[in-house]
């Protein structure tokens, strides 16, 4: 049977409130918010600061109580920098709440505007990157080669690239054959804590000027410039309706410089070269996204609680309609062309 989005978020709020009574944390005045992304629904519990985040389903592949311990992993370590919603508590998985939840910080402020936010969130991103690399790394992902699991990754989703225009699937799977021939080069570039998931929807800025990522559930310890390229791609910056911009190679080179500029000394050089390549990678694995959810989008939502679930019956149809209209657009020829034009440009300008 088919659970509608609206049914299932109108659930939410009785069995929150349960999972808080039975952890003794602060319920407040439970406020459903706006149903904008499609890993999480989140609450606001008024007067606490504080939100809920639920997730729906685990990018990562992974069962309610370890994805649960790994998104928490993901708040404790970046928070240290001062770019993140401090953890307060881990609601586990239960008969009405399967999947679990997070308590964190609320974050009082707007969205990102671009280009103007641009240092803003480029200060977050080196905070993040500039924090120390534990000896213990788990359960956060901690590739022995970066790249060699970025490849990994986007030749799964690269299966489903028939979904996407002939010319669009030509042009992709000669840039990921670039990529092999880049990943048997024996160059790396330096691991640090990256968010993975550092498109401008995801930050927020306070009233001081404070950009905070406020979305984590995908950090792991890799290639820095991977967040880098996340957070001005066009594919990125016109996801999100609050934050949409597309931004000129000239203000990309001057977010490159200025991410660059806040890094420890000893890091620039070793990074800088790799910003480019990384870019790129990105860019193939937002693309290769595109095409599997366009394919896994149709399927019926899961029976189970485990993993991923990209089943648009999980979301609202206003949400849905969003993502596949900016699905359709960046897998378009003519758009694919366009993006891959600009490496070019921006080779040239950095």
């Amino acid at each position: 049977m088919t659970v509608r989005a609206g049914d299932r978020r109108g659930a939410l709020l009785p069995a929150l409130g349960q999972a808080l009574d039975a952890g003794g944390i602060a319920r407040g005045v439970p406020e459903l918010m706006a149903d904008t992304g499609l890993a999480h629904d989140h609450v606001r519990l008024g007067g606490t600061g504080r939100i809920a985040r639920l997730p729906k389903q685990s990018q990562m592949q992974l069962a309610p109580a370890e994805n649960l311990a790994y998104q928490a992993a993901c708040f404790e370590r970046a928070s240290a920098s001062g770019h993140a919603p401090r953890l307060h508590a881990v609601l586990p998985p239960s008969e009405t709440l399967p999947r679990g939840g997070l308590i964190v910080d609320e974050i009082e402020g707007r969205p990102a505007r671009l280009p103007e936010d641009l240092p803003a969130i480029m200060d977050a991103l080196a905070a993040i990157h500039a924090l120390p690399v534990p000896e213990a790394r788990a359960p956060l992902l901690d590739p022995a080669d970066p790249l060699a699991d970025l490849l990994a990754e986007i030749e799964g989703q690269a299966q489903h690239l028939h979904a996407a225009h002939p010319a669009t699937q030509a042009m992709l799977e000669t840039h990921i054959t670039a990529l092999r021939d880049q990943a048997g080069n024996a160059l790396r570039p330096p691991k640090r804590l990256i968010s993975f998931d550092a498109h401008p929807g995801n930050f927020i800025v306070t009233p001081e000027g404070r950009a905070v990522l406020v979305d984590l559930e995908k950090a792991r310890y890799s290639a820095p410039p991977l967040d880098l390229a996340h957070a001005t791609l066009y594919t990125s910056t016109t996801w999100d309706v609050a934050s949409h911009a597309v931004l000129s190679p000239e203000e990309v080179a001057g977010a490159c410089r200025h991410w660059l500029s806040r890094l420890p000394k000893a890091e620039r050089a070793a990074l800088a070269p790799w910003i480019l390549p990384m870019r790129r990678a990105m860019w193939l694995w937002s693309m290769t996204w595109c095409a599997k959810w366009r394919v896994l989008s149709g399927a019926e939502a899961k029976a189970t609680q485990d993993g991923e679930d990209w089943a648009a019956a999980k979301s609202e149809a206003a949400l849905i309609a969003h993502v596949r209209g900016r699905v359709d657009h960046y897998l378009d020829p003519e758009t694919a062309e366009r993006l891959d034009s600009e490496f070019g440009l921006l080779a040239d300008t950095l």
